[in-house]
């Protein structure tokens, strides 16, 4: 018995049984570690395609390398797939211009050729990917939550309702009424030019998906009345207010010119 009790007892069982555990914490934490959308799908093929557009599209400002020049472009290197859909989805990647900001144009490559080169973006180094339709589904969230939270972190820049407004030297916050829910998304998670970064921790996927959900209420008019910032009764009141009070005063000077 004392013997078996002293084989239990080692003085190397304690660091056995320490490895051990971190070697499981390890692998756990590997198996719930969410892996980015499109490492399931990309594939060899996609990333070289990708690789081929970015040299002949990109590489000019960004480097062969992705690892941009300064003063020139940024380095994309971990900026992730969510990134590249949103820059090049919706036009405002290739730039045709230099400015204070890169403005929204045509897409000039087709769904395939946007996911191939986000697809190489990607392989350079883990970023934000692009989120699943169930995360943006503006039906799944709750618009009046979603409204509180746009109104607190948006609405200084964007407006009440998502309708834009103007920055300093010259740049300005985007309407959201036309942006795809897929895109606002991406946007909170990768903070294109002068917007503030939203990750999953600061503004929860939920959250997200709710504010998705207000700002497609406001594109569907819910707000209702005449397009004047969308906002409603409150403005069409002003309106009414100060084209009735001045014809109330015209037509009294009017009057007191007639009779004088």
């Amino acid at each position: 018995m004392r013997a078996v009790a002293v084989k239990r007892h080692h003085r190397a069982a304690p660091f056995i049984l320490m490895f051990v555990l971190l070697a499981g914490l390890t692998m756990a934490a590997s198996f719930a570690q969410p892996s980015p959308a499109e490492a399931a799908t990309a594939t060899a093929d996609d990333i070289g395609e990708g690789q081929k557009l970015f040299a002949a599209n990109c590489a000019t400002c960004h480097g062969l390398g992705a690892q941009g020049q300064d003063g020139v472009a940024p380095s994309l290197i971990g900026v992730g797939a969510a990134a590249v859909d949103f820059q090049v989805g919706t036009g405002r990647m290739p730039m045709q211009a230099s400015g204070p900001q890169a403005i929204a144009k045509d897409v000039q490559f087709n769904d395939q050729q946007i996911s191939q080169l986000a697809a190489y973006v990607a392989s350079l180094g883990p970023g934000p990917s692009v989120p699943d339709a169930e995360a943006v589904d503006p039906a799944r969230g709750d618009p009046a939550q979603g409204m509180a939270l746009f109104r607190t972190n948006c609405a200084m820049c964007h407006g009440s309702v998502g309708g834009g407004g103007a920055l300093s030297q010259g740049k300005y916050a985007p309407p959201l009424w036309q942006t795809t829910p897929t895109h606002i998304y991406e946007a909170m998670l990768v903070g294109p030019q002068s917007m503030p970064v939203f990750n999953e921790s600061n503004i929860t996927p939920e959250d997200k998906r709710d504010m998705i959900a207000f700002l497609a209420e406001q594109r569907d008019g819910a707000a209702g009345g005449l397009a004047l910032g969308t906002i409603g009764p409150v403005a069409e009141g002003l309106w009414a207010w100060l084209l009735g009070m001045g014809l109330i005063v015209g037509f009294t000077v009017w009057i007191g010119v007639r009779s004088s």
